[in-house]
């Protein structure tokens, strides 16, 4: 019987703030990037990327870290039913950095935290049952109140069938065995860790750990007299993860060399970072044991996802699709760097990177107000009533899109900041230009910085913009030169985790005909630049939209789509262009400005229009192009089937 859940993840959710700086102590650490963490919040999301349905019990704290674990697990395709808000508690944290192959220091911020009060009033017996298995890890089997939890949890899955998983995940100071300064260690004696680990030891079908963690575990220090220990008491398949020499999975007795247990096929990659790598093993080991897989097959995909972590910064972030696991498989091992392979990054990039607020996977109508020197051109115009109105813009914007999705805006931060910094969080799909208006070869954004440094500043759903002048017939110095710079600017972003829109522009440079576009698409792309997103001009040829459709699906089938711009075209010229791009499906919406907003604009700054009046005309114009568009879809779609 299918059930709505593959698997249930017990224990830690917390944040882990990653330094930054990679070979440095982490006194010196001088910025952090944020993830979730706790090894079974990464094992949830990291089976949800594998594509089982996931889910995860625990507590957050009533606050900003709290509220950003649900959003991410939500994010990655994780179910939150499960995830209390503990009213009185903080979120647990952990601070950690990357100092070389060997060390890798963190601290533990866990004193009362949230998730250690989880108790047997948050175990729902019909959402355990809701399951095909249950995975809690080592840590909650350390406190009374957790443990009951655990126990309660283990019980249910038992009596109904449901299959039921450790990982052992020993960390000696979050059992109070060592301080606060030992984060790093994961093994220390411990006769009482020992005894209470073997009280549960039957309950479970699989086991996983290190050969220190069953050492803990089994009371030995000798690793096949533990594992022998651990199977006195247990029937469970035991998989011992050995390091760069992989792991062995045992079904029945245990052998008197480890060699001599099933295996699975590794992967030489070269070790970056070790956090996590434990987490993501586990992964792709519950995916093959739940996907019925013979253990070999189980190990090499587990494997594969420890290799992708001990390769990438960060823990969940680090973990791979099941598309790209299967790219993996297919291609090998390119360059032992995985996180350096830019065509496997590419995968990694595109098939892992979520939803986009305000964006559906196929529609996004874009009201676009990110315009600058047309606005300064006006009559009456001020940057201070610039950034005035086009936060009447955004009220427009937000009033059609009326807590729905599928809606956008184009914003600026030189006029708009305002207007920009409060849409953030509204979901709406959010694209900021970065190119100085007009120019070509392309020149940015001066407060983008030099290096596009400020990238670090923007908040993480901004869409990075640009909008490039350019023509298959270009001198090749200009060509260069401005291939050069996309590129530096999209791996500026991307190294910021920002998605791109490129908007290409020929008809203002040069005659176009059927190819043009497809042409210049297909040259950004043999440049490096991958965006997630197109904009293009409206076509008045079928065979012009088929070729620039063409180009992209055959470099990047994984882009997001397409957006076909305005021009300041009428309505009615809008609504025929509508007509003919809606009929590919690559093309999601639309994104159109001065059509919505020009009239408006040059009527309020001259004092002429009031901001009510404003708001309601861009409104009802904004409207009736979502309607045309998605009146444009519907007979494409009709005229298809």
């Amino acid at each position: 019987m299918t059930k709505p859940l593959d698997v249930i993840t017990i224990g830690r959710a917390g944040v882990d703030l990653y330094g930054a700086q990679i070979g440095g102590r982490l006194e010196d650490m001088a910025s952090f990037d944020k993830y979730i963490g706790g090894s079974p919040t990464n094992i949830a999301c990291g089976t949800a990327r594998l594509g089982l349905k996931s889910a995860l019990i625990s507590r957050v704290g009533n606050e900003h870290m709290g509220r950003f674990i649900v959003e991410q697990l939500a994010r990655e395709g994780v179910e939150t039913k499960g995830v209390v808000t503990d009213p009185e508690r903080l979120t647990a944290l952990v601070i950690l950095g990357i100092r070389d192959q060997e060390q890798f220091p963190l601290i533990f911020y866990r004193e009362n935290c949230a998730d250690m009060a989880l108790c047997e009033d948050d175990i729902d017996p019909e959402f355990i049952k809701s399951a095909r298995s249950v995975v809690p890890t080592g840590t909650h089997l350390s406190h009374e109140r957790t443990r009951a939890a655990v126990l309660k949890a283990l019980t249910i899955a038992r009596e109904n069938g449901v299959k039921t998983a450790l990982d052992i995940d020993y960390r000696p100071n979050l059992w109070g065995i060592l301080g606060h300064g030992d984060g790093e260690s994961r093994f220390a004696e411990s006769a009482e860790v020992t005894a209470q680990l073997m009280s549960t030891l039957h309950l479970f079908d699989l086991i996983v750990g290190t050969e220190e963690e069953f050492h803990i575990a089994g009371g030995s220090t000798d690793t096949i007299a533990a594992l022998r220990a651990v199977r006195a008491v247990s029937n469970a398949t035991l998989v011992c993860k050995r390091g760069p020499m992989g792991a062995v999975a045992f079904e029945g007795d245990i052998p008197d060399s480890l060699d001599d247990g099933q295996t699975g096929p590794g992967f030489p990659i070269e070790v970056f970072n070790v956090l996590g790598a434990g987490d993501g093993f586990m992964s792709g080991l519950l995916k093959g044991w739940l996907d019925g897989e013979p253990w070999p097959t189980a190990l090499k995909y587990a494997n594969a996802c420890g290799a992708f972590a001990v390769s990438r910064h960060g823990c969940t972030p680090a973990y791979p699709s099941w598309e790209e696991l299967q790219f993996f498989f297919e291609r090998g091992i390119i360059q032992p760097d995985l996180r350096n392979d830019a065509e496997l990054e590419q995968v990694h990039w595109a098939t892992n990177r979520h939803t986009r607020p305000g964006a559906q996977a196929d529609v996004l109508r874009t009201f676009a107000f990110d315009h600058r020197m047309q606005l300064e051109e006006m009559d009456g115009y001020s940057l201070e009533k610039g950034g005035a109105f086009k936060e009447l813009c955004l009220e427009a914007a937000l009033k059609v899109q009326n807590g729905e999705t599928g809606y956008g805006i184009l914003c600026d931060n030189r006029i708009g900041r305002s207007a920009l910094h409060r849409a953030s969080g509204s979901g709406l799909w959010i694209g900021r230009p970065t190119e100085d208006p007009g120019s070509r070869p392309i020149q940015f954004e001066k407060d983008l910085g030099i290096d596009f440094g400020r990238f670090k500043e923007w908040a993480v759903e901004d869409v990075v913009k640009l909008l490039v002048f350019c023509h298959p017939d270009d001198d090749a110095t200009t060509r260069a030169l401005q291939e050069e710079r996309v590129l530096r600017l999209f791996t500026a972003a991307r190294r910021a985790g920002l998605e791109v829109l490129l908007e290409v522009i020929p008809s203002k440079v040069g005659p176009v005909d059927d190819t043009t576009t497809a042409t210049l698409i297909q040259q950004f792309y043999d440049a490096g630049v991958y965006p997630d997103w197109w904009k293009l001009e409206p076509f008045k040829t079928d065979a012009a939209w088929q070729n620039a459709v063409n180009a992209i699906e055959r470099n990047d089938p994984r882009t997001r789509g397409i957006v076909v711009l305005g021009l300041d075209a009428p309505e009615a010229e809008l609504a025929e262009s509508f007509a003919m791009a809606a009929k590919q499906p690559l093309v999601k919406g639309f994104a159109v400005g001065r059509t919505i907003f020009g009239d408006a604009a040059r009527a309020w700054m001259k004092g002429d229009m009031t901001d009510a009046e404003a708001v309601a005309q861009m409104a009802e114009r904004f409207t009736r192009l979502c309607n045309v568009w998605d009146t444009a879809r519907a007979d494409a779609r009709l005229n298809a089937a």
